[in-house]
């Protein structure tokens, strides 16, 4: 993976792989630098987002267009949206991870 592909955009889905809130989906809404802002508009409201080190996350290919469209037009996100995403996303994505886990890698042969 090159430098480019691990540094998050605006309005993409993480995980957060080190400290209190390991194995928990937030979203991006600001890059600095060597860190992100992550908010997951429960625990992690939009007004106090949390600071997270770039090696501390690992970065999801889903990038909500919604919540990226909201922020570049008004600066802002409601803590709705904020759930609502990281909801669909952890219901649509994660399950289909979890339903191609159940084999454990074996293909069913017709």
């Amino acid at each position: 993976m090159s430098e480019t592909d691990s540094i998050p955009r605006i309005g993409q889905v993480v995980r957060i792989t080190k400290g209190r809130d390991t194995g928990q989906y937030a979203i991006v809404i600001k890059v600095i630098e060597h860190f992100v802002l992550l908010v997951d508009g429960d625990k992690r409201k939009y007004d106090r987002p949390k600071k997270k080190n770039l090696h501390h996350i690992e970065v999801m290919d889903y990038i909500s267009p919604e919540i990226q469209n909201s922020l570049l037009e008004t600066g802002r996100v409601t803590n709705g949206k904020l759930r609502f995403t990281i909801q669909k996303f952890s219901e649509n994505i994660v399950t289909d991870v979890q339903k191609g886990d159940q084999h454990d890698g074996e293909r069913r042969r017709n």
